[in-house]
């Protein structure tokens, strides 16, 4: 909603070190979307270098970094081979000429291999074959993205040999059984994946998966997400943001998950004006960002006093959301949303509103070309 989340970044990566020296941690796992774009700003670019080049004067070693779907595959490869002086290695596309089974060593001893999988583009794991359904295009990603796995396993398993050491994977995808928030994307073009912790978790002793913001297990103790570091959107409010510190004696492991501090706090409130203004007069935290959700039978008035007295208590409010359900709103009288509001989807799903489209298939297929779209200038 136009407000930049600097400060709360600096915080979290100050804190993060922090956590990386009083654990004493061998290897950071980033688990994919360094970035919200592919075309990230400065000031994100500078505090990206500033910490990796304050890891490596740190007693964290190895840093491991996938890309996710936000990232551009460009911006983060560019650095690539001066990142790996640094023992730092940044693993971009998947595809064939990347090697994404990485050794971590301790002491002249092989401690581990991780099998560094980033998110798998379309082009990666499935070949477009004319005539395909949207079944046949999901099968066929499910089936490449599993195959893609089971070919780095064999890799890392080679590495081994004999030895009682953890073999690591990471993944930026949704998976079966996942909890996800209003601010992640679909991942893949009309695709849900049929991939689970049953298949993730049979091969590797541990999998650290990105994507999805909430801090969650998936079926098994050791497959996690260990979800975004700071509240993404409002419907993050209330989740609790953590890291996963990962312990291994042998190949028996043990995680412990640590609450991440929180820098500014997000707050939803839901109400009439005469409860909405008693809430905000309880508030605090001046630098609570504060989402309001309105069902008042003068919503217009109700608005506007609710701006009024956040500007005489110094609250920030970022958005007052109408409850489109009240009887006494119209749809012509009253446009509630913003762009600010709407991705790209959004807009075009409601374009395709206005026209009542009686062919369902044609509508699917006009947005599944659309998806198909937006998909390629994210990635260029």
């Amino acid at each position: 909603m136009g407000k930049s989340r600097e400060e709360e970044h600096h915080a979290f990566l100050k804190w993060l070190l922090e956590i990386l020296e009083h654990e004493n941690i061998d290897l950071l796992i980033v688990a994919g979307d360094v970035f919200d774009t592919g075309t990230p700003s400065n000031y994100a670019l500078e505090l990206y270098y500033n910490f990796l080049t304050k890891l490596a004067t740190s007693s964290c070693s190895h840093v491991i970094i996938i890309a996710g779907n936000h990232d551009s595959i460009a911006t983060l490869k560019a650095p690539k081979q001066l990142l790996k002086a640094l023992n730092v290695h940044v693993i971009t596309s998947g595809d064939e000429n990347e090697n994404e089974v990485i050794e971590i060593h301790k002491g002249g001893r092989l401690e581990a291999v991780v099998c560094a999988v980033p998110f798998l583009r379309d082009y990666v794991v499935r070949q477009s074959m004319s005539g395909e359904t949207m079944n046949d295009k999901e099968s066929a990603l499910t089936q490449g993205i599993k195959g893609h796995y089971i070919k780095v396993y064999a890799e890392a398993k080679e590495l081994c040999a004999d030895q009682d050491i953890p073999l690591i994977a990471t993944g930026h995808l949704t998976t079966v059984g996942g909890r996800s928030s209003e601010s992640e994307r679909d991942i893949y073009i009309g695709g849900t994946l049929d991939i689970g912790s049953d298949f993730l978790g049979k091969y590797f002793d541990y999998v650290a998966l990105g994507h999805l913001h909430i801090n969650q297990k998936i079926g098994e103790e050791h497959v996690r997400y260990s979800g975004s570091p700071i509240p993404l959107s409002f419907s993050e409010s209330t989740s609790k943001k953590r890291v996963n510190i990962v312990e291994f004696d042998n190949k028996d492991l043990s995680v412990r998950e640590i609450d991440i501090p929180l820098y500014r706090p997000l707050l939803v409130i839901r109400g009439d004006l005469d409860s909405i203004l008693s809430e905000l007069g309880q508030i605090e935290n001046k630098e609570t960002w504060i989402e309001v959700h309105l069902s008042d039978d003068n919503p217009f008035y109700a608005n506007q006093s609710i701006r009024e007295k956040s500007e005489e208590l110094g609250l920030i409010i970022l958005a007052v959301k109408i409850d489109k359900t009240e009887a006494s709103l119209s749809r012509k009288s009253l446009n509630v949303i913003s762009l600010d509001e709407l991705n790209p989807l959004d807009v075009f799903e409601r374009r395709l509103e206005q026209d009542n489209l009686e062919d369902e298939g044609l509508k699917e297929a006009l947005l599944l070309q659309f998806k198909t779209v937006v998909n390629e200038v994210e990635q260029s």
